[in-house]
Parts: structure tokens; sequence; C-alpha cells
């Protein structure tokens, strides 16, 4: 298997394990924390999750071709931490399937993405999921910041890929 694709293939689980940290966290806020508005590119933890989850929806449907698009910007944004969780949690298996289904030859391949006013663009698969787990990242460290302001802790989401200090959590992604 080539590097590339288990590159993918790890960034599709430390994704999943980042967001599992961040969940748990999450999930010990109170309602009205997690509701509260706060400094970020979106004005709460509840609106910077839902927008990862909208934003993970819409790739993954691109990545698998199946034809929602924008649609998917259109599902109500959900209420609670643990109702995200859950919803996020599907939708990182989903991810790593997707990753750990694609062969070499899939790297280059072109799907469609509805981008509305622009058009539909073609991009590569291997290019969009890096896309997305940039996004991913650059998002869950806005709702990691927003945390500092709580009464949870922030956890510590980068303790992945190196195996002396692999947290325990990520030992089942890998």
């Amino acid at each position: 298997m080539s590097k590339s694709l288990v590159f993918l293939q790890l960034m599709a689980r430390n994704n999943a394990y980042a967001n599992e940290m961040l969940y748990e966290a999450c999930c010990r806020l109170s309602q009205a924390e997690f509701d509260a508005e706060r400094a970020g590119f979106f004005p709460s933890i509840r609106e910077t999750l839902n927008h990862n989850w909208e934003v993970d929806r819409y790739y993954l449907d691109a990545l698998c071709e199946e034809g929602k698009g924008l649609s998917v910007y259109e599902t109500p944004h959900l209420e609670t931490a643990d109702k995200l969780r859950s919803a996020q949690t599907w939708q990182d298996r989903q991810l790593i399937l997707f990753c750990d289904d694609l062969s070499e030859t899939d790297l280059d391949r072109a799907i469609a993405q509805d981008r509305g006013r622009k058009g539909v663009m073609q991009e590569t698969i291997g290019n969009t999921l890096l896309h997305l787990f940039q996004h991913q990242i650059h998002h869950r460290g806005q709702a990691h910041a927003m945390l500092a302001g709580t009464s949870v802790v922030p956890p510590q989401l980068d303790d992945f890929f190196l195996e002396f200090g692999r947290h325990p959590v990520a030992k089942k992604y890998m």
C-alpha cells in the first residue's frame, strides 16, 4: 500500500480520535455553556461543531458521489453536544471506511462538488480529503480555544501519531 493511502487512512483515524476527545469534553458542559456566545469564526461551541458536522457531510457526499450536494446544509442544526457527538461519530466512521476502501488510482480521480454560485467544480479525491482534514483541524482548534473560557478543561488533541505519547483512546483507532 502506498504511503499516500496510509497517510489518508491515518488522518481519518486522527480526525475521529480528535473529535472523540473534543466531544468528551463538550458533553461535560452545561447547555448554557455549550450555547454561550464566544469569540471565534462561529459564535458558539455548538455552532462551530454543527459547522464541522455539516462540512463533513458535504464532502463525504461528494467523495461518495451521492449527489446531495448543498442540500446537506438544509438539515437542522443539532442542539446538544450529545446529539452532535453521536452524529459526528457516525460520520467519522463513514470517513474511515471511505479512506480504507481507496486505491492509489482513486486519489487522482476527479469528483463533482456543487459550489453554489460558482457552479459545479471538479476536484480530486486526494485534494478533497486533504482539504477536509485541514478544515476539521482548523475549526476543532477554534472549539478547543472556546472551551478554555468554560468550566471544562480543553483536552489534548494531538496525542495520536507518536507511539511514545499516544493517548489510550487513540490506540483503538490504530
